[in-house]
């Protein structure tokens, strides 16, 4: 197949380039910057130079390919209404592309997305095979910007490493090798309308994620109540305390998807998390 990837040279995406070239599938990647391109170009893709609001570039690479992954998402926290709205724009111009074809559209699920979700859904009335992959919160591997890293950058700011109240509440993870291979099995295979629960580790309670930070950065764990996690945790004390444990089994079996990476608390143990 000749697959559209958007956010291709992302940290999930490279991941994702990776595993479908490497299964013999051809990529056209779209990208922002020189250096994606030429880390797109390395790794054997095509690449299409844009931002998501291209919408003319996002419609003609969809239209003149077998199927689109869609990864692409700005993660703006201060005009997250404005990265919504830009999503849905670019999963509408997609989906119209390739309207009537019977070709997959493989979008990420994002929190408040479900309008995004939606559109996409709605394409499957027009010929469209579409399906929906909803990540872990914790995207974890060698590259990682997101959750784990700013626990830890936290931890070694403050000089402690924190959970809320007993810290049993849980996280889901997935490496994010294991992603790519179920964005691949997705775009192959997914029947229409598939929600894909992306999830290796189904539930890490939050204190050992806590503890496993403090002992490599050597900084105690402290309990806090949830009152003081917006002081502590900035944006993340709204998740930090909540109690977030997915299964993937129904996925597992749909698609005959097998995680084989690290779990995230092995992967914190490999050291890249704390190396400068």
């Amino acid at each position: 197949m000749r697959i559209f990837v958007t956010g291709a040279a992302g940290y999930i995406g490279t991941a994702v380039v990776r595993e479908l070239i490497g299964a013999g599938h051809q990529v056209v990647g779209l990208t922002r910057s020189e250096s994606g391109a030429h880390v797109l170009e390395s790794l054997g893709a095509e690449v299409a130079r844009g931002v998501l609001e291209d919408l003319d570039i996002l419609r003609s690479c969809a239209a003149t390919s077998d199927g689109v992954i869609h990864l692409a998402f700005n993660h703006d926290f201060s005009n997250f209404a404005a990265s919504l709205a830009a999503d849905l724009s670019a999963i509408e111009a997609m989906g119209e592309a390739l309207g009537g074809s019977g070709k997959p559209l493989v979008i990420t699920a994002h929190a408040n997305g479900k309008p995004s979700e939606d559109a996409a859904l709605a394409f499957i009335e027009q010929g469209v095979r579409a399906s929906i992959v909803s990540l872990a919160p914790s995207v974890h591997g060698e590259g990682d910007k997101g959750f784990v890293p700013q626990l830890i950058r936290i931890a070694e700011e403050r000089g402690s490493s924190a959970y809320i109240g007993d810290g049993s509440n849980r996280w889901p993870a997935i490496h994010r090798l294991d992603a790519a291979v179920l964005f691949r099995l997705a775009v192959e295979s997914a029947p229409a309308g598939s929600r894909l629960d992306g999830v290796q580790d189904e539930g890490i309670a939050f204190r050992d994620i806590a503890e496993a930070i403090g002992r490599h950065v050597g900084v105690p764990v402290v309990s806090i109540p949830p009152e003081e996690a917006q002081a502590i945790f900035g944006f993340l004390g709204m998740v930090a305390s909540l109690d977030l444990a997915r299964s993937s089994e129904g996925t597992k079996e749909l698609l005959g998807w097998k995680p084989v990476q690290h779990g995230l608390l092995a992967d914190l143990e490999q050291g890249h998390y704390f190396t400068k």
